[in-house]
This record gives C-alpha cells, structure tokens and sequence, in this order.
C-alpha cells in the first residue's frame, strides 16, 4: 500500500492547487515551463543591470580616449602569472609600412599590464549622485598609462567595451519611455474609442488609421531631420523618444478598443455600471484588469521594436549623435568599410541588438503564452 506523503502530493491535490491558485500564479507557472522566456528573461535582466551600473562595470568613462592607440586590436584576459593567478593583459606594439603608412598591432609581450577587479580608477558619480572611483575591472595602479582595451578601441582609442556599457543605459532606456509613452496613448485612446463608441470612436480609429497609412521609415526620417540642429544631446535624446511613441501606439489602441467593444456588455460590467460605479472606475477597476497579462505581454514585445528604431535612426545620423554614446551612435562607424575590414570588432554593438532582441521577443513570446494559464 502506497502512502501519499505531504512533500508528493497526488495529481488531483495538484488540480486542485491550480484550480484556486490566483492568477498572478497561474502565469508564472506557465512562463517557467518556456525555457527560451526564461532566458530571455534573465539577458534582459543582466543588460539591464550593466546599464544601470555602467559607471561601475565599465573600466573608463564614455570620454576616455587615447588617440595613439587608433583601431587597437581586443587584448587577451590572462589569468595565471608565473604560475600563480594573477589578471595581466600585455601591451602593444605599433608598426607602420613605409609605404602605404598604414599602421598594424602586435602584441608586446615583454610588457605586461596587471588588470585587478575592484580597482581605483577614473571617479564617476552612480545615478549622478553618488561619488566613487572603484570599477568592476581595470587596469591597476602599477599598469601606468597603458590601456586595457578587452574589445578593442576605435578609431579615436576609446575603449569599445566602456562605450558598449554606457551605450546600453541610452539604447535600452529610450525603449522603455518610449514605450510608456506609446503604451498610455494605445491605452487611453483604445480604452476612450471602445468604451464610448458612436461619434468618439470614429473619429479616434479614422486618426489611428492615418497613423497607420504613413509608412514607417519616411515619417520617422521626416519627424527627426525637424529636431533642430543646435539641440543640446539630451533635448535630442527626449525628441526621438517622442518620436517614436507618437508612431508606436497605433496597433495597441486598436487591440484595447477591441477588447473594451467585447467587455462593455459583460455581467461584471454591466452589475458595475448598475452599482453605481463611475465610468473611470469601470474602465481602471474592472475592464482593463480582465486582460492586464496581454498588456504586460505587448509592452515587452514593443519593447525590442523601439530599440531597433533608435539604433536605425542613429545609425543613419538622423537620431542621437555624439557625444551622446548608444549602440546606434557606436555603429556609425561601421559604415565605413575600410574600418570593418580594420577594425571588425566595430560591430560588437549590432552583435548585442540582436542578441537583446531576441532575448525580449523570448521573453515577450513567454509572458504571452502564460498569460492564458487555463490553456495548458
């Protein structure tokens, strides 16, 4: 005879679970079962955490530079020094051809540049409040002016993986105001245009389409060659923001006013109405709950798509621009092709696009999947 113990609970104790289990729980138990959601999840959390602490992981400023060491070649991380661990990179080694004056690496291993984590470097201010000048990783005290380039340099000797680092705090926030941005438009307007209907609805969808209608590319190309030349970097960077949600919206407006047409004439609305309950109480209290998971699925799939229209827009130099540092801005010099064919490393920064995109499609295919739990 088999005795059902508390810590093996049969399969109808587990029906039963799910049967009472509130909602919230429901889809978290369905995102746990896609294994690509939750690794989308836990890259976007990292990308987001490196560039909320970007001054600290990154082992120079945006701004640092050294023009002497133009398209320097990523350095190699060595762990163990004579024998014992010890971090060190070695240093560089310029050659030039006296005919063509084109200028190659080498590495010098006579010259070796100790790199120790937490170490003192260039003093930054976290969140533009807090004083300090310990980094992640760097090069120690005893390393002199030799710079430690991981993922190489540009062509002006900043150091890529820095400017990747802080480059990702303006690339991953412009989509999250971005999309708050567009995300109370759709909701608003959406929500207005299915609750009321009649004359109101009309005229917000016959606007909505008008949105719809312009292509994409032209009116963005359009919007931002209106910005001001003589725009100070952070006017710009709010200006694309606004941009980009003044086009963004459109598609969830009509999702929202879809829905709301369908649930107006529900018995919990109906007994709301009936109750008493004012129209915004109606609206925030009782409708848009009944399908907060698909809102949550579509703000983070809307997500990648205004990251990948600012990399667009500052890679044609139509958005932000130095010295504002974005994956966009840092992809301009991959343009050229006598600087990819130096340097390839220069596009690193679109390797990252793609990986963050795909991580939040991921994770956005998963949140959308789990926000019907009743289905699996």
């Amino acid at each position: 005879m088999t005795v059902q113990t508390p810590e093996s609970p049969t399969g109808s104790t587990h029906e039963a679970g799910v049967a009472v289990a509130p909602q919230w729980k429901l889809v978290w138990w369905g995102f746990r079962r896609h294994r690509l959601a939750t690794l989308g999840m836990v890259i976007t959390a990292v990308i987001y955490l490196a560039a909320i602490f970007a001054e600290f992981l990154a082992p120079y400023s945006s701004s640092h530079y050294n023009p002497d060491y133009a398209y320097a070649p990523p350095q190699r991380l060595h762990l163990l020094d004579d024998g014992k661990f010890g971090l060190y990179v070695y240093g560089y080694k310029a050659t030039q051809d006296r005919e063509t004056l084109a200028q190659t690496w080498a590495t010098d291993e006579r010259k070796k540049v100790p790199v120790s984590f937490f170490a003192k470097g260039e003093p930054y201010k976290m969140f533009g409040l807090i004083p300090g000048d310990i980094h992640l990783i760097a090069p120690s005290a005893g390393g002199g002016s030799a710079p430690m380039y991981l993922l190489g340099a540009d062509s002006n000797g900043h150091d890529l993986l820095s400017r990747i680092i802080h480059g990702a705090r303006v690339s991953m926030s412009v989509g999250l105001i971005g999309v708050a941005m567009a995300f109370m438009l759709g909701i608003v307007l959406g929500g207005i245009s299915g609750f009321f209907g009649g004359v109101v609805d009309t005229a917000i969808q016959r606007g909505v389409e008008f949105f719809m209608s312009i292509p994409t590319l032209p009116l963005w190309l359009g919007l931002a060659a209106a910005v001001p030349a003589g725009w100070g970097p952070l006017q710009r960077y709010f200006a694309v923001t606004v941009i980009l949600s003044m086009i963004a919206w459109t598609h969830l407006a009509r999702v929202v006013r879809s829905r709301f047409l369908s649930l107006r004439e529900e018995d919990f609305v109906t007994a709301a109405r009936i109750d008493g309950a004012s129209r915004p109480r109606i609206i925030f209290r009782h409708m848009l709950p009944s399908f907060s998971s698909y809102l949550i699925a579509s703000l983070t799939l809307s997500i990648p798509g205004m990251i990948l229209a600012e990399t667009s827009l500052s890679f044609l130099g139509l958005g932000l621009q130095a010295p504002v540092v974005s994956w966009g801005v840092l992809l301009q010099e991959a343009q050229n092709i006598r600087a990819i064919a130096t340097a390839p490393w220069l596009l690193l920064p679109g390797g990252l696009v793609v990986a963050t995109v795909l991580a939040m499609n991921f994770l956005g295919d998963g949140l959308r999947d789990a926000a019907d739990p009743y289905k699996h």
